[in-house]
């Protein structure tokens, strides 16, 4: 057997590191892979359980998996409208009749949500005055917050896709939708018991004045069994 050199030695020990330091890399320290890329977690167009404006209600819901909840002292007057499969004028939630700020949010009947990671939302929306929609969630006790991210399309039915780690949230009172204190450093997002969305102002009525469309929703998340 011919002798190796120590040049090769060198090239086979450094060789060797590398491969080492990549199998270190592929497993975390409970010697697990990296957590999956958050999928799908739900889908929710809406649709018009009958036709033209009326009060939003679970039947508007075309999610089996999804129980609506709706929140504030005037929830009751959060409306759906919309024409279903426009595109221009799809079902979508109303806030315009809302005296105080309205809130409404989907509960998963099967799992909470994984909202840490990866996991994002992507939501359609219109806006009309200073009004703007915000992102809200229920943790698994209960605590309710709003988030600091402002979501305004004035001019047509867009889409907005963002991070959920990216947000910064506050302590809301749903009843009054009023919220408390400052934006905290963190939350834990391993297990949201609720997803959905707020208009802090009240609606101005039929017209311009202000108001707030929500359309669909599509939550990505690692599901967490309940």
């Amino acid at each position: 057997m011919r002798n190796i050199s120590g040049r090769t030695r060198a090239v086979i020990t450094i060789v060797a590191m590398i491969m080492a330091s990549g199998s270190a890399y592929a497993a975390d320290a409970g010697g697990r892979g990296p957590a999956p890329r958050a999928g799908l977690f739900f889908e929710e167009p809406w649709q018009m359980a009958v036709a033209g404006e009326h009060p939003l209600t679970q039947a508007d819901v075309t999610n089996p998996a999804l129980e609506l909840r709706l929140y504030g002292m005037k929830h009751e007057e959060l409306q759906i409208n919309g024409v279903q499969g426009s595109e221009a004028n799809p079902p979508h939630t109303w806030s315009g009749l809302c005296g105080y700020g309205c809130t409404f949010a989907f509960r998963h009947r099967d799992s909470y949500a994984d909202l840490s990671g990866t996991a994002r939302i992507m939501v359609q929306a219109k806006t009309s005055g200073f009004h703007k929609i915000r992102p809200f969630i229920k943790l698994v006790d209960g605590s309710t917050y709003v988030g600091d991210l402002e979501i305004v399309s004035p001019s047509d039915f867009l889409f907005t896709e963002f991070r959920v780690s990216d947000v910064k949230w506050m302590v809301f009172n749903t009843e009054t939708a009023v919220t408390r204190g400052t934006l905290l450093d963190s939350v834990d997002l391993s297990r949201v018991d609720e997803i959905g969305f707020t208009d802090l102002q009240p609606g101005a009525d039929h017209g311009n004045g202000g108001w707030s469309d929500v359309g669909a929703i599509k939550v990505y998340a690692n599901a967490v069994a309940r």
